[in-house]
């Protein structure tokens, strides 16, 4: 906390960097300290879409990859599997599900409410209204980027271990062979944040000897590992905490999904995606290996959840939360 207290607004070079950027400090300091939560209801959603905010590309090929579809899941079902039984059967019959609590617009606790919020904890709510009949029977547990597999793999009933994660965790082969995921709910693709003027073009020999942050087991953290173009990379925990980074001149730029970016500008106006946005990934909901009916049942969640197209309630969630800084999308991915 003496970093909170000796940081006031300002960028090192003087420019003032609005609340938003002190409550990105305050949500590192406090937020991320935390691993369970109680369950927690969602509350008024956001300003209506700004058409001046940067759109998602979708003229971007999609990442060729060496397993076949790669967002492909189970087919819905709304049976009660062993999985399922086994959760309706505990002491405390809820979901415990390893979120987000730090992301704006998708897993966040409101500083003013002291509710958790967001695109992905109405997902949540959609999924426990479907098994228990109650949106609110859910144990959440905070977990970091690089906790969301172990959580999965951890025995049941021990602490940490988690049912689902729904975390904007994107769908890739390597999580393939470790999880079970859901047919894809929403596409994304990585990019670059830097602050109004930098001299950082993208994703390209403009990052040579610059500080490029990410967060610790994402998507971006692996590009950066596989090609940095000779930038030092600087991992941390969230990709909040790369904000604060930013923000203390610890880091020159941001390298997370566009989807997670425009959470962060909307937090700190002085920063902007700069360069393309690179090839198309996909965010699914995972489970433990094994826990088919599980995922079956999340994908029949998912299938009700976009049906209705401009009032669906994917859309609803999507207007409520994302459209001020992702504007323009009419629904997720065909599902597969």
């Amino acid at each position: 906390m003496d970093r909170l207290r000796r940081f006031r607004g300002l960028h090192p070079s003087g420019r003032f960097r609005g609340w938003g950027g002190v409550m990105a400090m305050v949500a590192a300091c406090v937020l991320t300290g935390s691993l369970t939560l109680l369950p927690l209801s969602h509350s008024v959603g956001e300003d209506p879409a700004d058409s001046a905010q940067q759109r998602i590309s979708t003229a971007v090929p999609v990442v060729a990859e060496d397993c076949d579809l790669l967002e492909s899941s189970v087919q819905p079902s709304g049976v009660d599997g062993e999985a399922i039984k086994r959760i309706k059967a505990r002491k405390v019959p809820k979901l415990v599900v390893g979120i987000d609590q730090n992301s704006y617009g998708w897993g966040y606790r409101n500083p003013l409410t002291k509710e958790l919020e967001g695109f992905d904890i109405d997902l949540v709510h959609a999924i426990a209204e479907e098994i228990f009949g109650d949106p609110d029977a859910v144990t959440y547990r905070a977990v970091t980027t690089s906790q969301r597999i172990p959580a999965l793999k951890k025995e049941e009933g021990k602490d940490g271990a988690v049912d689902l994660v729904v975390r904007t965790m994107s769908i890739d082969c390597q999580r393939k062979k470790e999880v079970l995921f859901s047919t894809a709910y929403f596409e994304t693709g990585l990019q670059l944040l830097a602050p109004k003027g930098s001299a950082i073009k993208g994703y390209d020999e403009s990052l040579r000897g610059k500080r490029v942050c990410s967060a610790s087991g994402s998507s971006a953290d692996s590009k950066l590992r596989a090609e940095s173009f000779g930038a030092k990379r600087v991992s941390v925990p969230n990709q909040l905490d790369c904000l604060v980074r930013l923000q203390l001149d610890e880091a020159d730029a941001i390298m997370t999904d566009n989807s997670l970016a425009a959470g962060l500008m909307a937090q700190d106006p002085a920063i902007e995606r700069v360069g393309a946005q690179l090839p198309k990934e996909y965010y699914g909901i995972a489970a433990k290996n094994g826990n088919t009916d599980l995922i079956a049942r999340v994908n029949k969640v998912l299938k009700d959840y976009s049906a209705g197209g401009d009032d669906s309630r994917w859309t609803r969630s999507y207007k409520k939360w994302l459209a001020k800084g992702l504007p323009g999308l009419t629904g997720p991915p065909t599902a597969r």
